[in-house]
């Protein structure tokens, strides 16, 4: 039956089962039961779901509550970005461009990078200074852990 409790119940606990198997604690979930469809539960709270009471999520970092998708949604924290590491960037591609030369694309994993600073490629242990760093066609002073680059 449409907005059913005990079928969102199933739900909850089979999704909790699999979020604990891969290693995530299900407290730390918000479970919401909406209607993409109708918009219940999206933006604000539906009267055509009175069984819900709303979500908790339980970290470490402090605790949370909300009875919609909207609050869930901003109640994720973003993650940690561990600038102090140091440099991986897992190469994605590499592009020989006329008049630049090579430009190394790829991922900023840790640490940071900056034009003018030595990197050195492995498993080639070739080593190279850093000329610019660019992010969607535009110069960055520092890449930061998440930026995809081109350098």
């Amino acid at each position: 039956p449409p907005y059913s409790e005990a079928r969102f119940e199933e739900i909850k606990k089979e999704v909790g089962n699999y979020i604990k198997k891969i290693g995530y604690n299900p407290a730390a979930v918000a479970f919401v039961p909406i209607s993409g469809w109708h918009g219940d539960n999206m933006l604000e709270a539906s009267d055509k779901m009175p069984w819900f009471k709303g979500w908790k999520v339980e970290r470490k970092e402090g605790n949370a509550e909300g009875k919609c998708l909207i609050e869930a949604l901003d109640a994720i924290l973003p993650p940690s970005r561990p600038t102090e590491k140091p440099l991986r960037l897992p190469l994605q591609d590499v592009y020989k461009i006329g008049g630049i030369g090579t430009v190394p694309v790829g991922r900023v994993e840790t640490g940071t990078m900056k034009p003018g600073m030595l990197v050195t490629f492995a498993p080639a242990n070739l080593t190279t200074e850093v000329k610019s760093v660019e992010m969607h066609r535009e110069a960055l002073q520092e890449a930061l852990p998440g930026d995809n680059v081109g350098f």
